[in-house]
């Protein structure tokens, strides 16, 4: 039975996300939709982010002293001055596990 719920759950998410990909046909919508839905990813990306950068598991700011924000902070440095994707990730995460293993 719970097999039944999980295949449920899945399949009313793949529908409600692919329906907006199908019926929204993008010639139809007017230049200011377009325009406003340009910024939509750069809204969502920081709300999913900084809860796992600033946060702890009961929901409290973290201490400025945190690796977590310490691997964020090199990795926007890496990422303004180098504008590699790659480079930037790479630094935070080498960056974050140096922090959690030596102090």
């Amino acid at each position: 039975m719970i097999w039944f719920w999980i295949l449920l759950a899945g399949v009313v998410t793949f529908l409600t996300r692919y329906s907006m990909i199908t019926l929204i046909n993008p010639k139809t919508l007017n230049k200011t939709y377009k325009e406003v839905l340009k910024y939509v990813p750069s809204a969502v990306f920081p709300a999913i982010i900084f809860p796992a950068i600033f946060l702890d598991q009961k929901g409290y700011f973290l201490d400025i002293s945190s690796p977590q924000i310490w691997g964020f902070v090199i990795a926007v440095m890496f990422g303004y001055f180098f504008n590699s994707i790659i480079l930037t990730i790479v630094s935070g995460l080498v960056s974050f596990w140096i922090l959690i293993f030596l102090f």
